[in-house]
């Protein structure tokens, strides 16, 4: 049942003197260390099973997860998105990121993931370092034509992997009864 891709777990804290900008950061890696640890190290069909009538699963938080961490990015720089998100048409195809997961492997579904957060983590660095949480967004509203600052952005992605870590929870302990907050730290 165990995949030989490694998602990343640690969590790294922050200084007691930590500034605004450093623990937000900190809350949005302890989620992500948390859903790692509770999607990875799975093979293909555990990926892909269900609790209940819910037709989630951890195949599709992983790949929907690496959506969301582009689609905040491209808010935070501007940038086009990257591949396979650039080729989807949503309005055809809406849930593509949950639905396709199905035609996914293990391996690929951790590659997504691991590499999509590598590139937000970089861009969130920059983003930050030329101005901090109070610089607009790389986007305009369309309802009033604002730019959100950073600080709500981040804040937004983070509430996105806290409502799914929850997700992660249930379906992880249904395939191998692994339970736990945070994942064990070297």
């Amino acid at each position: 049942m165990t995949a030989e891709i490694a998602l990343d777990t640690r969590i790294g804290e922050p200084a007691p003197d930590a500034g605004e900008a450093e623990l937000l950061l900190f809350s949005l890696d302890r989620s992500r260390a948390q859903f790692a640890w509770k999607a990875g190290g799975l093979d293909d069909a555990a990926l892909r099973r269900t609790v209940g009538a819910s037709s989630m699963t951890l195949a599709g938080l992983l790949k929907h997860l690496a959506w969301v961490e582009e689609r905040y990015a491209i808010d935070v720089t501007g940038r086009p998105p990257a591949e396979p998100w650039r080729s989807v048409d949503w309005d055809a195809t809406p849930g593509w990121d949950w639905t396709s997961a199905a035609d996914d492997t293990a391996e690929q579904l951790y590659a997504l993931w691991r590499e999509t957060v590598a590139r937000c983590r970089e861009a969130w660095s920059a983003a930050l370092a030329g101005g901090g949480l109070d610089e607009p967004a790389r986007f305009t509203a369309d309802d009033d034509g604002s730019s959100p600052a950073l600080r709500r952005i981040l804040v937004d992605l983070t509430d996105e992997y806290a409502r799914h870590v929850g997700h992660a929870d249930l379906l992880r302990e249904a395939i191998d009864g692994l339970v736990g907050e945070d994942p064990p730290q070297a």
